[in-house]
């Protein structure tokens, strides 16, 4: 399957845009093809400004997230993968979406991955399914 980190980013996007918020991007810079300006890295990581009013041209595809904007009056291009994404979320409430590692993982199973458990057939549960409430 795809990754689901683009279209999650894509609609968090829009979510924070459509209520009028500023969304705000942290990028893990150390990824491979990774082009962010270098003198704003911190730690590894660059927070960006992608609102519509900050950037030029943004484009949030299953591939790539690309933009221009300027930076110290300097326009540049931006552009980084999507698993360089480590969260995307509101400037003003913090609210948005914190991506990790894991979140890739379901993209590399497959039908010929070995069920868990080993050679062992999965066991059915038996008896008829219960609710109970727990205090």
């Amino acid at each position: 399957m795809l990754s689901s980190r683009p279209y999650l980013i894509r609609a968090i996007y829009d979510r924070i845009v459509d209520s009028g918020l500023t969304p705000y991007m942290l990028v893990n810079a150390q990824v491979a093809d990774v082009t962010v300006p270098t003198q704003y890295i911190q730690d590894g990581r660059i927070i960006l400004n992608i609102s519509p009013q900050a950037v030029r041209s943004l484009e949030l595809t299953n591939e790539w997230v690309m933009f221009s904007a300027r930076f110290s009056g300097v326009s540049m291009e931006v552009s980084l993968p999507p698993q360089a994404v480590l969260a995307i979320y509101a400037k003003e409430n913090g609210r948005g979406m914190v991506f990790s590692d894991e979140d890739e993982t379901d993209e590399h199973e497959g039908p010929d991955d070995e069920p868990p458990g080993g050679d062992e057939p999965p066991v059915p549960p038996k008896g008829r399914p219960s609710l109970r409430v727990v205090k």
